[in-house]
């Protein structure tokens, strides 16, 4: 092994969901990580994200939490950016339609965007669904997931932070489809499978997902570190 020692290394991934530690767990583990989350450090107060892009803000939450708990951390932020938007509602896509806004209340926000937009008049084109509904492309879009891995105990400039961004193209249609997923999922439409994101299976889902593209960019670059 290189510079990043030997042995059981702790890593704590910057989130209190079971459920995303879990998923970093399965691919953590294995390359000889003890994988802890926020929920096992109660004494961290939560980290304000005030960046303006998934990258800063990752890279604010990974960098806080690994100085204070001394060890590795990794953090992500994620989110939608709507072409006809502007890149909206990016960094505020879980807050779009307010603080503590529902999924569908944020799908509603951003279907009367578009609408005032003249989307619904004028959209980009339609599509058939497997379920043989026919929807009207709004917009293109893109879900992006940015991925920061800091590491306080190695000294900037030789490889302290590692960055990862994977990014799942496609279009806003105007009508919810599909039970899967959550989030924009249901109104996001995956051109290659002909159906939104909420009508995948997760085994799809995961083969193509903004968040699967940057876990594998990160993982190749810490086995490689481990060789």
């Amino acid at each position: 092994m290189n510079g990043m020692g030997t042995g059981i290394r702790k890593i704590v991934v910057a989130t209190r969901n079971t459920g995303k530690k879990r998923e970093f767990a399965q691919m953590l583990e294995p390359l000889g990580y003890s994988v802890e989350s926020l929920a096992d450090h109660p004494e961290l107060p939560d980290i304000e994200e005030t960046g303006s892009t998934f990258i800063e803000n990752a890279g604010i939450k990974a960098r806080v939490a690994a100085e204070r708990l001394h060890t590795a951390v990794i953090s992500d932020d994620s989110g939608l950016a709507v072409e006809l938007l502007g890149g909206a509602p990016g960094v505020y896509s879980a807050r779009y339609a307010g603080p503590g806004a529902t999924d569908g209340a944020n799908i509603r926000k951003l279907l009367d965007e578009l609408e005032q937009r003249g989307a619904l008049d004028a959209p980009t084109g339609e599509a058939t669904l497997a379920s043989g509904s026919t929807v009207k492309l709004l917009s293109k879009a893109a879900f992006i997931c940015a991925i920061v891995y800091y590491d306080p105990t190695m000294t900037e400039g030789s490889g302290a932070m590692i960055v990862s961004e994977g990014r799942l193209e496609g279009y806003i249609v105007d009508q919810p489809a599909g039970s899967g997923g959550f989030g924009y999922d249901p109104v996001f439409y995956v051109p290659q499978y002909g159906r939104t994101m909420a009508e995948l299976s997760s085994d799809e889902k995961n083969a193509i997902s903004h968040r699967g593209q940057a876990l594998r960019q990160l993982l190749d670059e810490l086995r490689s570190r481990l060789m």
